[in-house]
């Protein structure tokens, strides 16, 4: 199976498409395109490729040839480094991420209609247990104060939404090891449909959809927009499930956490520049924070979602041949054969 490192990744988008098609088709609620009032997915795919593809080239041509040599040495560039394979497995891994990325909205869209009960109370109550009798969100705003931690806390937590393709982008595209490529695209699809798994197990809305009260001191943000746009859509969803609104509410796990998780345990194990893990680290610390402080969710989402990332990329590894043992084992592969005979010696003069 594991010959094509996409091959895990290609099933697993088959599997849950299919079963987001036959969710829609047993509630009668219609598939959607969750982001697309940023065109359609045939058009944003495609750019996010080409993007990076231009990144990657133009600055090196310009580098090597100059100005007036710089398309020649574009063409020779794409030439020697740009074969039609190389172009599929960029293809297949941005096309099984985005196949398990809407599969897995439409999923948590259909929820509440699968399943109208929710776990609130009881993360709450161990929220209270852990924060020795204080709700965490409260203790934030009293510890970290309301105003300039609010507008920064919020820029990044909303940044997630788009540094995640970017990212995708940048190692299906810039990186030489394909199968590399390849364990990020599995990594981040299995968080999606790991992620929709945990909602189900255990639906909850989030502290700021349940307990409004304790956020009333918070001002303005992007953050607290995008709640505001969720608690509308999911309030025309209830009213017409099959009509024009998407449900995107759920709080256990928390899937900010979990994909920030993979994307630093993999620019760990990958050996990336220590700088760029650090920021990547310190990015997450700060998500953490803000899914409490916005009341996205429970101390139990976070650390559930710390899980599912950890999952993902070890799943991940195994499935695309990126282990430790597999790389050893192909790098043994790669070795010249050792040969039984002896080095002939010449006499001494």
């Amino acid at each position: 199976m594991r010959r094509w490192p996409y091959t895990f990744a290609v099933c697993l988008s088959v599997a849950v498409g299919l079963t987001a098609i036959i969710f829609s088709q047993r509630l009668n609620v219609p598939l959607r395109d969750p982001d697309g009032f940023l065109g359609p997915a045939y058009i944003r795919l495609p750019f996010i490729g080409l993007l990076f593809f231009a990144v990657g080239v133009i600055p090196v041509a310009l580098k090597r040839a100059g100005v007036r040599g710089a398309v020649h040495e574009a063409r020779r560039i794409v030439r020697e480094e740009w074969s039609w394979k190389r172009v599929l497995y960029i293809a297949t891994g941005l096309i099984s991420f985005y196949v398990c990325y809407v599969s897995y909205r439409n999923l948590k869209s259909d929820l509440p209609v699968v399943r109208n009960v929710h776990f609130d109370k009881q993360m709450l109550d161990i929220d209270y247990f852990l924060f020795f009798g204080h709700n965490p969100a409260p203790v934030l705003h009293n510890l970290l104060g309301t105003g300039v931690s609010a507008q920064v806390l919020s820029i990044i937590y909303v940044a997630y939404l788009p540094l995640i393709p970017l990212t995708l982008g940048a190692f299906l595209v810039w990186g030489k090891d394909v199968s590399v490529g390849a364990w990020y695209a599995t990594a981040l699809s299995l968080n999606w449909v790991l992620g929709v798994v945990s909602y189900y197990a255990v639906p909850t809305l989030g502290p700021a959809f349940v307990q409004q009260s304790m956020f009333t001191d918070l001002p303005d943000t992007s953050a607290a927009t995008l709640q505001r746009g969720l608690f509308h859509a999911a309030t025309r969803f209830y009213d017409d499930p099959s009509g024009g609104s998407t449900y995107g509410i759920a709080g256990f796990a928390s899937l900010h956490v979990s994909v920030v998780v993979s994307a630093c345990l993999f620019l760990r194990l990958t050996k990336q520049r220590k700088l760029v893990q650090t920021v990547a680290w310190v990015y997450l610390g700060l998500v953490v924070l803000a899914t409490i402080y916005f009341g996205w969710h429970y101390l139990a989402d976070d650390v559930a979602g710390a899980f599912i990332g950890w999952a993902a990329v070890v799943i991940g590894a195994w499935a695309t041949g990126n282990t430790k043992w597999q790389r050893r084992r192909r790098e043994k592969e790669l070795l010249p054969p050792a040969t039984d005979v002896e080095p002939a010696v010449e006499p001494a003069s």
